[in-house]
């Protein structure tokens, strides 16, 4: 067997076994914003992207997202690294909303979504403990709708905060699909009924809801 042949060889089981993808560079370039504001920042040593949804956008869960070109994923992993804080002018309610939409259609007018509630992981109400995670699907199955036919089966806890970066890694296949934080062995949050659909695919977008000053970094993509 040849050099060639076993270096092949080799990457293939490297991406099989450490989920080596592709790394995409957050520049602005690369990046169309969808009812968000974007610029390119430096923030704790690491080149990021910083994203706020436009204050026209009234609606939760709604289309808010840095939506990364060139990308048509179906079943694989996102990994990416993202911090979140609160705005001056975020209302009561806001919770640092920040996550990944995936399967994003070309009109942005259906998606996948999870992201999480930094406020809500140490809160001292366990309710609010338990709203931590959330999963969504535009434009039919917003949190409420979910929340209210079938609660705690789309959202859990996890330990996390403001101002602090976490690992979001989210791992789809067919119509399942898995969050990772912080390279835990173990998901936070499993969606096995994602509402799409097994055969939806689409981009992926950089998502932020009302009141958060959104940062990301260090995206990588394996299909």
């Amino acid at each position: 067997m040849n050099t060639r042949i076993l270096s092949c060889l080799l990457s293939i089981f490297l991406f099989q076994v450490n989920g080596f993808g592709q790394s995409f560079k957050l520049e602005q370039d690369r990046l169309e914003p969808i009812g968000v504001t974007m610029s390119n920042q430096k923030l704790d040593g690491k080149n990021v992207v910083q994203v706020v949804k436009d204050s026209a956008v009234k609606a939760d869960d709604e289309p808010t997202f840095v939506k990364v070109k060139g990308i048509n994923f179906h079943n694989g992993s996102i990994v990416v690294n993202v911090l979140s804080k609160l705005r001056g002018d975020a209302p009561s309610y806001a919770r640092g909303f920040i996550g990944v939409a995936f399967r994003i259609d070309d009109t942005n007018s259906k998606f996948e979504c999870i992201y999480i509630r930094p406020t809500n992981g140490r809160a001292d109400e366990q309710v609010r403990r338990n709203h931590s995670i959330q999963y969504f699907s535009y434009p039919d199955y917003k949190f409420s709708k979910l929340r209210k036919e079938s609660p705690e089966k789309y959202e859990s806890h996890a330990d996390m905060g403001l101002n602090e970066w976490i690992k979001l890694k989210i791992v789809v296949k067919g119509e399942q699909a898995k969050l990772y934080l912080n390279d835990n062995r173990e998901p936070s949050l499993i969606v096995n009924d994602l509402k799409h659909g097994p055969d939806h695919s689409g981009g992926i977008g950089l998502f932020v809801d009302i009141g958060t000053e959104g940062y990301f970094s260090d995206l990588q993509v394996s299909k």
